[in-house]
Order: structure tokens, then C-alpha cells, then sequence
């Protein structure tokens, strides 16, 4: 791999076209052994030295190994270094035959600007695990599209790891164990925005895409959107109020055909209700109003988005949802 070429073209040559989309055979990472080695990078935002070694620290407790990005500890204003250097952190640790895994270290923002530099033959040739959420969502759509690679929405290093997410985070990665039902934890704190509802009824099977809403909608437009047609599209948020909810939810209708989901599963909006002297609906109202006439199965509440007891889903791949026991079961085993 040439580092050295990435950090001179990274951002020194006009940006390439969006890829061409074609259907691409999915290709699902080998699952992780104790102690494997996974690379721990951080692709959007500058994390701290306190958050970096609580990555390592928790990654560690899994069994793993961790090798740091040579960046990781990079800073230019709100990102994780320069975009050059972010991208070969990403390249470097898809080419190292060490590295089994990589776990983003954080969210944020600054995914978005890597995507038309994106090797992806190189990943393509070196298929593994790649976690996160949050910001993390623009680099598992891209990659999962482009190249069949299932990617992983579920906790960075810095996410404090809960008896629940762990579960699910063994279940999902680690060599031995099976994907189990994914369902609410009956831990959640008794707050309205974590209320469970069902916008409309019904079961739904399809293809597992999804993440932040605001990375979905900053996606339309552009050649790093997810398939719609038989698609399970989660879709999560935090600290946006319903009228921005709203907006984006319009975007997503006007430039998506939502009506061809499979079905809608939304997680936690944390922080996403209107102030009590707003003129405004509230954030259910508004997740109504928007979703309820799509004509497919739409629920509230799932495990999903900026909470502790989140679960993982494998992008890419088969589940099957219950919108009124907000019940997710993955069809597609990982060996």
C-alpha cells in the first residue's frame, strides 16, 4: 500500500465522478477470533486522548488486539486530521493482512468528504469487519454498495460498552457465536423519546440498509445512496428538533422512493423533541406526518442510534422486523 500516494492525492486532484452503481454479490468478513488484531482509526472526528484509551481499553477487554491508525491522534479543526491522511488511515488498516478488523474510534463529522477517493478495489480485495455509526454511516453505505462488503452499524471504541451492546456486539462479530433476536432492552430510561410506538402495523423482510437520518439525507443526490427496492431502512438521530426532522424527512421522500421499502424502523431520536414553547409538532407527530402514508410498516423505538444499549446490524444483509413487538431477526448466519 502507498501512503505516500494517498496523502499526496488526497485532496490535490479534483474530486472522481460517483461511482457507477451496479449489483454487487455480497461478501460477508470473517468473524473475529481472540486475539486477533483490528485497527482502530478515527475517519471523522478528532478523538481524545481520554477517548482513545477507553477504545483500547474496551476493545481489549473483547480478546482483541488493537493497532492504533498511524493519525489517529491527527487534528485539523473539527475532523481527525487532514482528509488525506484520514482516508490512508482507513486504506492502510483494509491492506494490512494483521489487521482483522476496523473499529472506528468515533462519529462526528468528515466521512462524507472521503467517499470519492475511496479505494474500492483495494477493499474489495481485502474484505473485513468495519464498525460505527453515527457519521461512521456514509463509509459502511458507500463501501456496502460498491462492493458487497457487509459492513457493521453498531458502537465505536469510545461508546461505553453495556452489558446489552456487548451481546450483541459478540453475537455479531465474534468467531463462535450466532446472531440472536434483537429487542428492546427493558433498561431504557422511562423518557418520552424512548416510548416504543408503531406508526403502521406489520412484518417486513428485506435487505438491512440504514443509519444517522442526517448522513441519509446529505447522501441524496449523490452516487453513495443505499437501494430502496425490499430494503429494511433503519433510521436514527440526536439533537435535531422536529422541524429539521422534518426537513430531511422531505428530502429523503423527494429524492428516494421510500414506498418501495420493505419497511421503516426508526431507533432513539435522543434529544430531537421541540423545547415546550416551541411552535412546533412533536417529534412523534412529525415522524407521523411524514412516514405514516408510505403504505409499509413503520415503528418507533428500536435499538438503534446515540444510546448506550444499542444493538449491531450487519448492513447487507437479510432480517426480518416486527413492527408492533419491535422484534429484528437476521436471516444471513456470518461463519
Amino acid at each position: 500500500m502507498q501512503r505516500r500516494h494517498f496523502l499526496r492525492t488526497g485532496l490535490a486532484l479534483p474530486f472522481l465522478p460517483p461511482v457507477v452503481r451496479t449489483a454487487k454479490r455480497r461478501v460477508i468478513p470473517p468473524r473475529l477470533r481472540a486475539g486477533d488484531t483490528v485497527g482502530l482509526i478515527t475517519p471523522g472526528s478528532f478523538l481524545s486522548d481520554e477517548g482513545v484509551e477507553k477504545a483500547v481499553r474496551q476493545l481489549e477487554r473483547l480478546g482483541l488486539r488493537v493497532k492504533k491508525g498511524q493519525y489517529l491522534r491527527a487534528q485539523r479543526g473539527f475532523t481527525a486530521g487532514t482528509d488525506a491522511e484520514r482516508l490512508a488511515d482507513l486504506h492502510a488498516m483494509f491492506a494490512d493482512p494483521e489487521v482483522k478488523a476496523i473499529w472506528c474510534g468515533r462519529g462526528g463529522y468528515g466521512c462524507g468528504r472521503l467517499l470519492p477517493r475511496l479505494d474500492f478495489k483495494l477493499i474489495k480485495r481485502h474484505p473485513k469487519i468495519l464498525i460505527g455509526y453515527s457519521d461512521i454511516t456514509a463509509l459502511l453505505i458507500a463501501i456496502t454498495e460498491h462492493t458487497g462488503l457487509v459492513t457493521y452499524h453498531g458502537p465505536v471504541g469510545s461508546t461505553d460498552f453495556t452489558d446489552y451492546n456487548l451481546r450483541h456486539l459478540r453475537a455479531a462479530l465474534l468467531a463462535g457465536e450466532t446472531y440472536q433476536p434483537i429487542l428492546r432492552p427493558a433498561t431504557y430510561p422511562d423518557e418520552g423519546v424512548y416510548e416504543a410506538y408503531t406508526l403502521r402495523s406489520g412484518v417486513a423482510t428485506g435487505t438491512l440498509w440504514g443509519g444517522n437520518l442526517s448522513l441519509l439525507a446529505a447522501a441524496a443526490g449523490t452516487g453513495y445512496t443505499p437501494p430502496l427496492k425490499d430494503t429494511l431502512l433503519f433510521i436514527e438521530e440526536i439533537g435535531e428538533k422536529p422541524y429539521r426532522i422534518d426537513r430531511m424527512l422531505t428530502q429523503l421522500r423527494q429524492s428516494w422512493d421510500l414506498e418501495r421499502s420493505a419497511g421503516i424502523l426508526l431507533g432513539i431520536f435522543r434529544g430531537c423533541e421541540a423545547d415546550p414553547d416551541d411552535l412546533s409538532l412533536s417529534l412523534r407527530q412529525t415522524l407521523t406526518d411524514r412516514l405514516d402514508d408510505l403504505g409499509v410498516p413503520v415503528a418507533y423505538g428500536f435499538p438503534i442510534g446515540h444510546i448506550q444499549d444499542m444493538c449491531t446490524l450487519p448492513v447487507g444483509l437479510s432480517a426480518r422486523a416486527d413492527m408492533d413487538r419491535l422484534r429484528i431477526t437476521i436471516h444471513e448466519e456470518v461463519g
